[in-house]
Parts: structure tokens; C-alpha cells; sequence
């Protein structure tokens, strides 16, 4: 096996994590909306999880390890990379502010500040804010 396959297969573990977290997110209630449905196909389109992937994460979210943002600018990343999926999808209209809540709750944002985070990082994102102003803004909006 060389450096690249294992390379390879780390992300794609990695993929499989993260899909698998936001899946759990998506049934903490006990089953997934359209809303829901809609982004988690999309997303498992972005992160590259076949049919036969996603349907077993589904099955079994928690068969796969969560690799959490450790470091506040890690979750900052994951949040910016999801605030523009959900951006992306304007058919969820108000409820992309929902759906990227309990996104932040799940990154470890508390609801004290997740209200403040997601609308900035949404503002953000209709601006084409790229990563680096992203970080920058969120970091220095109560400054």
C-alpha cells in the first residue's frame, strides 16, 4: 500500500465521520425531514459517500468514530464549509438558519453564542466571505 492510498483512506474515513456526526444531528429527533433529507444528500455528494455508504450510516450512525474539532478555528473551518452547502441550497429558505443551529451545537458552539454565529456566518457567506475573512469576522464580531 503506498502514501497516497493510505492518504486516501484516512480523508475518506474522515468523510465518513463527519457525514455520520451530521447524520446523527439530522435524527436526534427521530427521523429526518425533507429539509434534512435534501442536505444529507448533498452533502454525501460533497464528501464523496457512495449510495451503499450513506444508507449504512444511516442504518448506524454511530458505527463510525466522530473525529470532533478540537480547535476553535477547526470547528470555524467545518462551519464555514457548511454554512456554504446549506447557503447553496436556497430551496431551505428560513430553515437554513435551523438546520445550521443544530449544526453548530453539534461542532460544540454553545446556544448561548450559536444564535450570534450562525447569523454572522450566514451574512458571511451571501457576502462570498472566502475561509480566512471568514475565521477573521467570526473571531472579531463582538470586538
Amino acid at each position: 500500500m503506498s502514501i497516497s492510498d493510505l492518504f486516501d483512506n484516512e480523508f475518506k474515513q474522515r468523510n465518513k465521520g463527519h457525514f455520520s456526526a451530521i447524520a446523527r444531528v439530522a435524527l436526534a429527533d427521530g427521523n429526518i425531514n425533507k429539509e434534512e433529507q435534501l442536505f444529507l444528500d448533498k452533502l454525501a455528494q460533497n464528501l464523496d459517500i457512495s449510495n451503499s455508504e450513506y444508507q449504512e450510516i444511516i442504518d448506524n450512525p454511530l458505527k463510525y468514530p466522530i473525529n470532533p474539532p478540537y480547535l476553535r478555528t477547526e470547528r470555524l473551518e467545518r462551519l464555514f464549509d457548511l454554512a456554504r452547502m446549506v447557503h447553496l441550497d436556497h430551496h431551505l429558505g428560513d430553515k437554513q438558519d435551523k438546520l445550521l443551529k443544530k449544526l453548530g451545537l453539534a461542532l460544540g458552539f454553545t446556544p448561548e453564542n450559536v444564535n450570534y454565529i450562525v447569523g454572522k456566518a450566514l451574512v458571511l457567506i451571501d457576502k462570498k466571505a472566502d475561509l480566512e475573512t471568514f475565521i477573521y469576522e467570526i473571531e472579531h464580531m463582538n470586538k
